[in-house]
This record gives structure tokens, C-alpha cells and sequence, in this order.
């Protein structure tokens, strides 16, 4: 069975977030406030908070349960694991424990995790939540180990070489896809983000946003095999990828994890894809 949590926000860091909220406000229509020192942007669905720090990197990722036997369970289950200090949140929440990955990646989960305040309760862009991200690692053996092993996510499909190396893998944590990836790469850092949209009209309507304030397409359109999905990526003033989706793949609590092969084509059904490494 899969863990029962959603990913809620992402908090990054940045040379420059003033820049960088302004980049989200223009692009994924995000209301940017700033707030004990950092940028809340949020919109339906969809947070982002941003600091002062070094370029691609996570601050924290939280994942939110809705249901308080899953969370119990979820507390029984990583137990001594969640050493790590909770941060300052920027919603309210019933409860909340933190850990860190093999990479040093604070992850955060909440019970019923709020809205941050100030967020609109209509959207003027076609609906688009929040629902994965990706990190780049040096070895994703040990982190899905972490992740899978210690922290009951599921893992969905897996990329490997002749060799059998493991290049990348995507872990679900409800019934779609994946809510993480991870990319074999010379550098740990963050990745990408992903805002999940509801058909092909509305992966138009969002494509024509970016086309109407001349913000270069830098990936897609094109459909991922693992999740199977259709996507478009910018990239932000950071580096950073910023994807919007949809079609994202629904998996049974039974399937099992795919395997594939090491290549382009398996990031990109379509055609070039962006290899991590």
C-alpha cells in the first residue's frame, strides 16, 4: 500500500529569491509575499517558498497526510528516524516530524497541512498543482534505498545501463506516478519541479502563457516513458527546471516496478531529452 501523503510545497534557496519569485509570479502565476525573510508564493494547489542561500538547492520538501491512521502508522513506521529539527513552516499543520536523506535533504511530514495565507481562492490559469520534484545524486542506489526502505515510499520504475547500474528511479507515494525522482548526475543538487495540469487543453492554454510573456520553452512538448506524461519545462533565473504535466500515469497499489533501459528515449518518447548525466 502505498504511504498516503502528497506533496504539499517546496522551499529553495537562492542567491537572489526576490528574482526568483518574480519569475514564478510571471510564469506559473504564483502571489509572492515576503515573509519573515523569505517569499511565500503560492497559488491554488501549488506553494513555493524561497530564501537567501545557494543556487539549486532544497531547503525542504514537505509531504502532506490528509488521513491520521496513515499518519499514525507513518509515525510508527520511521520512529527513530525523524531526528532532524522541524523548520519554520509557512502554513499550520496538526503535526509534523523531519528527516534527512543520504544526500542531506531535509524532508518534512505534516498532518493536514494549510493554505498559506493570502492565496486566492479562484485561479486565473488552468488548474495546476504541485505534485513531484527531482534531485540529482551522486549514487541514487543508497536514496532509494532511504526513501523505499525507511520512509515506505513506492518505487514505480527504474532506469538502468547495460550494466545494470542504476541511472535513475521514480518513487510514488499515492497513486500517481511518481512524487520523486532521482537522476544519477556528477553533482547533488535539485532538480525540478513538477505542476501537474488536467488535459491536452489545458497543457495548450499553459504552453500560450508562456508563449504571450516570451518565455522560452527549454524542453518538450514531449511524453516521458516512466509516468508516461506529457510535458513542457522552462528553466528559471537559477537553473532550475520548472515542469508543467499531464496525463501523469494512475498506478494500482499492485503494479509492479517497471524496468528501463538507459537512454534518451526513455525520458522523451517523442524525442531529445535532458540526460542528468
Amino acid at each position: 500500500m502505498e504511504l498516503g501523503a502528497s506533496l504539499h510545497h517546496l522551499h529553495l534557496t537562492s542567491p537572489d529569491p526576490r528574482r526568483l519569485a518574480d519569475f514564478y509570479a510571471r510564469t506559473h502565476g504564483l502571489a509572492a509575499s515576503a515573509q519573515a525573510g523569505r517569499w511565500v508564493c503560492a497559488a491554488p494547489g501549488r506553494t513555493l517558498v524561497l530564501s537567501e542561500g545557494l543556487a539549486n538547492r532544497l531547503e525542504h520538501a514537505l509531504f502532506g497526510f490528509a488521513d491520521a491512521g496513515r499518519w499514525q502508522a507513518f509515525k510508527e513506521r520511521v520512529g527513530a528516524r525523524a531526528t532532524a529539527e522541524v523548520p519554520p513552516l509557512p502554513v499550520a499543520c496538526d503535526d509534523a516530524l523531519a528527516v534527512r536523506d543520504p544526500d542531506g535533504n531535509l524532508i518534512v511530514f505534516a498532518l493536514r497541512p494549510g493554505t498559506p495565507a493570502g492565496v486566492p481562492g479562484r485561479d486565473a490559469l488552468p488548474e495546476a498543482h504541485l505534485q513531484h520534484f527531482a534531485l540529482r545524486t551522486l549514487d541514487p542506489v543508497p536514496m532509494l534505498a532511504f526513501y523505499e526502505g525507511v520512509l515506505g515510499f513506492t518505487l514505480s520504475d527504474r532506469v538502468q545501463d547495460d550494466e545494470g547500474v542504476l541511472r535513475a528511479c521514480f518513487l510514488r507515494t499515492e497513486s500517481l506516478h511518481h512524487a520523486l525522482a532521482l537522476f544519477r548526475a556528477p553533482v547533488r543538487c535539485f532538480d525540478h519541479q513538477s505542476f501537474e495540469t488536467t488535459s491536452w487543453d489545458d497543457m495548450k492554454a499553459w504552453g500560450d502563457r508562456m508563449a504571450s510573456i516570451r518565455e522560452t520553452i527549454v524542453w518538450g512538448i514531449g511524453r516521458h516513458g516512466p509516468g508516461n506524461d506529457v510535458f513542457f519545462m522552462v528553466r528559471d533565473p537559477d537553473g532550475n527546471l520548472a515542469e508543467i504535466s499531464a496525463e501523469i500515469e494512475i498506478c494500482p497499489p499492485d503494479r509492479p516496478a517497471g524496468v528501463w533501459v538507459h537512454e534518451e528515449r526513455t525520458l522523451n518518447l517523442w524525442g531529445k531529452a535532458i540526460m542528468r548525466d
